[in-house]
C-alpha cells in the first residue's frame, strides 16, 4: 500500500480521500515547519501533500528514498525545488484552478474597500473621532478598470467588475480580439491602459517581462488619482516608486495582498497614506482550502494507485511503453513552442502543429500539449501539459493538428505555425538518431541548429560583411559564441542567424546588438 505524508494543513476530506483510495496516510501538518524532523522521516514516503509552508528542498529531496510523487495544493511552487524532484524521478503536481474565484473575488473586494476607504474608516470611527466629512470615497460605478492580465483570474474580475457597471479594459499581449469580446472587454495597449483607467488590478504571473510592469515610469502615465490593486504576484510593482505615488497624491490609492518579500513585515510602504495591506489572503476561503485540497489528494491518489498523472509541472502524460521513442518528441515540441512563443509580442488567435512522417502515427496529444505549453509559457509563467491546452481554449487560441506521411526529405518532423495579429510565423525541427533535436526551417528558411540553453536570434538583411560586424560587435560585447546557424531565402532577401551563445545576453547588450546595420530583429533567446 502507498503512503503519503500530509505535511501542511489541509482539509479533513482530503485525508478521508486518500483513505478511500487505498492511500495510507499520515497527517502532520506541523512537520513542515521542521526541517530537520521532516528529513528524517520522508524517507519512508511515497508521496508528499504540501502547501506553501512546506519547503521541498534538494537536501529534502535526497532522502526521499522512496518518493515518487509532490502535490501541491495551490498553484505557486517557489517551494519546490523542482529541477531536483525531476532529477530524483518524483513527479510535481500542483492545482492550478482552484483558486480562481476566491483570488478574483478579495481583488474586488480591495477595489470596493479602497474606494470606500473602508478600512481607515473603521479605525477612525473605532477610535471615537466620526470624521465623516474626511472620508469622501468615490462610486466605482461608470469608472474605468484596467485589468493588466486577461486570463482565468483576470477574466473573472472582469465579469464581477461589468456587474458593478464598470467599463474594463484589459492588457494581455495573449488576449486576441475574439476572446476579449466574449468577456466583454476591450483589448488596449499598456499605455492606453495607463492614461484611461481609473482603477488599475493586476493578474499577470511574474516573469522578466512583467516585472516592475508599474514602474516609475507607468506611474507617471496613469491619471492623477488612480488606485491600484494586486493581488497576483510580489514585484509586479516598484514599491518605492509606489509609496513615493502613494505621498505625492498622484495615486490615490492602493491595495496591495502580495509583496516582492514575504512575508512583509515592517515594510516602508505600510506608513504610505491611502494604502490596504493584506497577508496574500488571496486564496484563503474555506471554499478554495477545501477545493484544493480535494484535488491535490485526488491526484495524488490516481498516480500512486493507477498511475494517472494531472496537472503535472515536470513530466509529460506517456506510458512507460511509448516513453523510449516518444519523449525526444516531446522534447522538440517544447523547444519548438517556445521559440515561437518567445518571438511572438502580439495576441495569438491560433496555433497549427503539423506531424510528418513516422511521427505522425505516435501518440501526438503530449505532443501537442508539450508544443502549446512551449507557446504559452514565456508570457504567462505558471503553464504546464495539462493546463495549457485549457489555457489556450480559455483565450480564444484555436489549436489545429496535422498528420501526414512523409514528404520531404526528413523521415520525421513537426511544424509549428503561430497565426497572431500582425503575422503567421512557422518553425519546424526533427529528431536525429540519439535522440538530438534540430532546427531544420524558421519562416521558411532552411537551416539547421541545434536548441542551446542561451541563443541569440537575429534577422537581418542580408548583404556582404554582416556577419563579420555581428562577429566583431559581440567580441566587442565580450560574448562568446558556441555555435552560429544562419539561412536566407535568396541573395539580397532576408537573413536569419541562430547563434548559441555562453551566458544569457543582458538587454543593454541586445539593444547594442538592435542598433548594427542591417539587423530587422534581435531577441535572446532561453530554453
Amino acid at each position: 500500500m502507498p503512503k503519503v505524508l500530509v505535511s501542511d494543513k489541509l482539509s479533513p476530506t482530503a485525508v478521508e480521500i486518500f483513505k478511500q483510495n487505498g492511500v495510507e496516510v499520515d497527517y502532520l501538518p506541523d512537520v513542515g515547519k521542521d526541517k530537520e524532523k521532516l528529513h528524517q522521516i520522508i524517507g519512508d514516503y511515497d508521496g508528499l501533500a504540501i502547501r506553501s509552508a512546506t519547503k521541498v528542498t534538494a537536501k529534502i529531496l535526497k532522502a526521499a528514498t522512496k518518493l515518487k510523487v509532490i502535490g501541491r495544493a495551490g498553484i505557486g511552487v517557489d517551494n519546490i525545488d523542482i529541477p531536483a524532484a525531476t532529477a530524483k524521478g518524483a513527479i510535481v503536481m500542483n492545482t492550478p484552478f482552484g483558486n480562481s474565484i476566491t483570488t478574483a473575488e478579495h481583488a474586488i473586494s480591495l477595489m470596493l474597500a479602497l474606494a470606500r476607504q473602508i478600512p481607515e474608516a473603521d479605525t477612525s470611527t473605532r477610535a471615537s473621532k466620526w470624521e465623516k466629512s474626511r472620508f469622501m470615497g468615490v462610486e466605482v460605478t461608470a469608472k474605468t478598470l484596467g485589468l493588466i492580465g486577461a486570463g482565468n483570474i483576470g477574466s473573472i474580475v472582469a465579469d464581477r467588475a461589468q456587474g458593478l457597471k464598470m467599463k474594463v479594459i484589459a492588457f494581455d499581449p495573449f488576449l486576441t480580439p475574439e476572446r476579449a469580446e466574449d468577456i466583454g472587454v476591450e483589448k488596449v495597449e499598456l499605455d492606453d491602459l495607463l492614461a484611461r483607467a481609473d482603477f488599475i488590478s493586476l493578474h499577470t504571473p511574474l516573469l522578466d517581462a512583467t516585472r516592475n510592469i508599474i514602474s516609475r515610469e507607468a506611474i507617471a502615465k496613469m491619471k492623477g488619482g488612480v488606485r491600484i490593486v494586486n493581488c497576483a504576484r510580489g514585484g509586479l510593482i516598484d514599491e518605492e516608486a509606489l509609496k513615493d505615488a502613494l505621498e505625492s497624491g498622484k495615486v490615490a490609492g492602493a491595495a496591495l495582498d502580495v509583496y516582492a518579500t514575504e512575508p512583509a513585515k515592517e515594510h516602508p510602504i505600510f506608513n504610505a497614506p491611502n494604502v490596504i495591506c493584506t497577508p496574500h489572503l488571496g486564496a484563503s476561503t474555506s471554499e478554495a482550502q477545501e477545493n484544493v485540497a480535494i484535488q491535490v489528494a485526488q491526484q495524488i491518489s490516481a498516480y500512486l494507485m493507477s498511475g494517472e498523472i494531472t496537472h503535472a509541472l515536470n513530466v509529460p502524460s506517456i506510458s512507460a511503453e511509448e516513453a523510449p521513442r516518444l519523449t525526444p518528441f516531446v522534447n522538440l515540441s517544447e523547444m519548438l513552442g517556445s521559440f515561437a512563443g518567445q518571438l511572438t509580442e502580439t495576441a495569438i488567435s491560433g496555433i497549427r502543429i503539423e506531424y510528418e512522417g513516422d511521427v505522425s502515427s505516435l501518440n501526438t496529444k503530449p505532443m501537442t500539449a508539450a508544443a502549446i505549453t512551449g507557446v504559452l509559457k514565456p508570457l504567462l509563467g505558471d503553464v504546464n501539459m495539462v493546463s495549457a491546452p485549457a489555457l489556450a481554449k480559455d483565450r480564444g487560441i484555436n489549436i489545429e493538428v496535422v498528420n501526414r506521411e512523409q514528404q520531404g526529405a526528413y523521415e520525421n518532423y513537426i511544424r509549428l505555425t503561430i497565426t497572431s495579429e500582425t503575422q503567421e510565423r512557422s518553425v519546424a525541427g526533427t529528431v536525429f538518431a540519439g535522440g538530438k533535436a534540430r532546427i531544420i526551417q524558421v519562416k521558411g528558411i532552411n537551416m539547421e541548429a541545434e536548441l542551446t540553453k542561451n541563443m541569440l536570434y537575429i534577422t537581418n538583411v542580408d548583404r556582404p560583411g554582416f556577419i563579420g560586424r555581428l562577429g566583431s560587435l559581440l567580441g566587442d560585447l565580450d560574448v562568446n559564441i558556441a555555435s552560429f546557424s544562419l539561412g536566407r531565402k535568396e541573395e539580397g532577401s532576408d537573413a536569419i542567424s541562430l547563434i548559441s551563445v555562453d551566458a544569457d545576453m543582458s538587454k543593454e547588450q541586445i539593444v547594442k546588438v538592435k542598433q548594427l546595420e542591417g539587423v530587422i530583429i534581435a531577441k535572446a533567446l532561453r530554453f
